[in-house]
């Protein structure tokens, strides 16, 4: 038995039988957003008690499927947590709690990711009937394009297994969130990870491309007639390392030119690594004659601000279009993955010889082993270097 009705302004819809298994779902009167309300089953000698649930969402058609099945579940005598923890409800909890403690791009990526997970799955699905089937289901769909961002008019493009991995690797943090978040009542919301252990999709033959030193010099010869900012850019991310994603929101209060050194905030790293590095070579000067011609250059200013609109960041596709901009004017011709990714990895490869440890936050890695396998390349010169300089085991202990 169900009902819908709206008084004074306030929204709510109830399910199942008075004194039995009523369920209702009801706005709050400041926010908006949804609650349940029901009587959890009494212990003997003890009378009902009025529960609240918060969904953590304003959509009442989910709010009406949620209070069915949780009256459902109560009059088959089920644990309540359990039959409203849906994947919306889930996720939900997770956007509002977790989420907002990482980086800006992560956040954004969370938000994405998990609509996706929506659209696969639905968003009324319950979290602990999740298989091995839906998991193989969204990495085929996200392969062949069936499942994409944007909306249904936009063109649909296959993904590579790294970005399915990125993907799938949030949606098991957030069920393993799930089974250490309290639920309220000294329980969790999740009691396992039904998702635990499957395999993510792997890159056979990942293709790292690194960046040439003839090619820098090439485009760096015509980064200035492209334009000031990207000329400044190239040169940062050629002699910092760093993400192209981070160096695009510095503000000046982060380049301190008197120390010569650069601060990398948290909220705009990948990893949400906060950290200070040297400046050093071209990347000084650039700074210092940006400093002085750029009108506002300074406070929470951006290094790197939108023509148009200053008080924003500059839009991260201007840095793309600027690039192919460069490689056109030095006749390069574009190869996919040699981007901006490209001077990371010539960064991490050329310094070689630096302890880990430095090479870390030189370039903004929070451990080595990323370095090591995703960045750091084998060249010539190194091997002939080591190979020239080799020890013979005899000659060494003889030294001692």
């Amino acid at each position: 038995m169900t009902d819908a009705r709206e008084t004074t302004g306030r929204w709510s819809f109830s399910a199942g039988e008075r004194g039995r298994n009523r369920v209702r779902a009801f706005e709050h009167p400041t926010t908006g957003k949804l609650f349940l309300e029901f009587s959890e089953p009494a212990r003997q000698g003890e009378h009902p008690k009025v529960k609240r649930v918060a969904l953590g969402h304003r959509d009442r058609e989910r709010g009406k499927h949620a209070a069915e099945e949780l009256a459902a579940a109560i009059r088959k005598g089920e644990p309540p947590i359990r039959a409203h923890l849906t994947l919306a409800t889930l996720f939900d909890n997770y956007l509002l709690e977790v989420t907002p403690e990482k980086a800006a791009q992560t956040q954004r990526h969370d938000r994405a990711a998990l609509a996706l997970f929506l659209r696969a799955f639905g968003p009324a699905r319950e979290v602990h009937t999740l298989t091995r089937r839906e998991w193989d289901r969204f990495i085929r769909d996200r392969r062949s394009g069936a499942l994409a961002h944007g909306t249904p008019k936009t063109p649909r493009r296959p993904v590579r297994n790294r970005v399915i991995s990125y993907d799938l690797a949030l949606l098991v943090a957030v069920l393993n969130w799930a089974t250490m978040a309290s639920d309220g009542r000294g329980g969790v919301l999740l009691e396992r990870n039904p998702l635990k252990g499957l395999p993510l999709p792997k890159e056979e033959n990942p293709v790292r491309e690194r960046m040439p030193e003839e090619m820098y010099q090439a485009l760096r010869a015509v980064a200035g007639d492209v334009s000031a900012l990207f000329r400044l850019a190239f040169v940062l991310a050629h002699d910092t390392g760093h993400r192209i994603g981070a160096i695009r929101m510095l503000r000046w209060a982060d380049v301190n030119l008197e120390t010569l050194t650069i601060r990398w905030r948290e909220a705009n790293d990948k990893i949400g690594f906060e950290h200070t590095t040297p400046l050093v070579g071209e990347s000084v000067a650039l700074l210092t004659v940006a400093q002085l011609t750029e009108p506002g250059a300074s406070g929470e200013a951006f290094v790197f601000p939108d023509e148009r609109t200053p008080a924003r960041a500059c839009p991260r596709d201007r840095f793309y279009d600027w690039w192919l901009a460069a490689e056109r004017r030095a006749g390069i011709p574009h190869v996919a993955h040699r981007g901006w990714h490209s001077l990371r990895r010539k960064f991490a490869t050329e310094l070689k010889d630096t302890p880990l440890k430095d090479l870390c936050t030189l370039g903004g890695w929070k451990e080595p082993t990323t370095i090591l396998t995703c960045y750091q390349q084998a060249d010539d010169a190194t091997m002939r270097k080591a190979l020239e300089e080799r020890v013979p085991l005899r000659q060494a202990h003889a030294s001692h």
